[in-house]
């Protein structure tokens, strides 16, 4: 799930955050599907998230030069998902 509104660390130059995620599963996931389409993405906080998930969320974070496209993909899979009950 993504998470929007929690405050990001400033990430290094050229990269930009694009999506939060509290389960590592669902970052690599999304990792993946960005990669799969020739975007390179990073996690960070991936590990610390594994220890104590309601604490951490992943951050997943591209070029900004990639930001549309990633931003796109990802709300296009999240438009995708079945509607929670």
């Amino acid at each position: 799930m993504l998470f929007e509104g929690d405050t990001d660390p400033t990430p290094p130059d050229g990269m930009v955050n694009v999506a939060r995620f509290e389960s590592p599963v669902e970052a690599q996931m999304a990792k993946g599907m960005l990669e799969s389409a020739g975007i390179e993405s990073f996690l960070v906080g991936e590990n610390s998230n594994s220890l104590l998930q309601a604490a951490f969320r992943v951050r997943l974070q591209v070029r900004v030069e990639d930001e549309p496209s990633a931003r796109e993909l990802l709300a296009e899979a999240a438009a995708d998902e079945p509607a929670a009950e």
